[in-house]
């Protein structure tokens, strides 16, 4: 009697972890909000991204460009600046400020930066270069899209 109970409560176990293991990948396998989500504008109005999940962590698509814009791109070997990814590996560092990738178009270049909310629908965007002596910054600003 004492051995069924025993392989019951097992069982039972082995499917209270299951379940919880099947719970841990659910939400793995797509990342959790960030309030990043939506769309930005630069700050010269010329590009909106759109931030949303890319696989395991978030990323920011080019939603919408000017003409200007998509031309210094092309310039600068970006065929298509709609649909490019410009942030990328957007990770957390603390709340309200993440870390990411930022491909500069024009520019062809790809450098590390930190995104961090600079009011309700604003977005801090600061890049650093010679040992975070040279830094330069962009407020965001969250849009509908375009």
């Amino acid at each position: 009697m004492a051995s069924r109970r025993n392989l019951a409560a097992t069982g039972h176990n082995v499917q209270r972890h299951f379940l919880v293991i099947a719970f841990i990948f659910a939400q793995s396998a797509e990342p959790a909000a960030t309030g990043l989500e939506g769309h930005w504008r630069n700050p010269s109005g010329s590009v909106i991204i759109s931030i949303a999940p890319c696989g395991d962590s978030f990323c920011g698509r080019v939603q919408w460009a000017s003409e200007k814009a998509a031309a210094d791109a092309r310039k600068s070997g970006t065929d298509s600046l709609i649909g490019a990814e410009l942030l990328s590996d957007i990770v957390p560092r603390s709340e309200g400020r993440w870390r990411a990738r930022l491909f500069v178009p024009d520019l062809n270049k790809t450098s590390s930066v930190e995104l961090r909310f600079a009011g309700p629908n604003r977005m801090k965007v600061t890049g650093c270069a010679v040992g975070r002596i040279v830094c330069k910054s962009q407020i965001w600003t969250r849009t509908q899209g375009e």
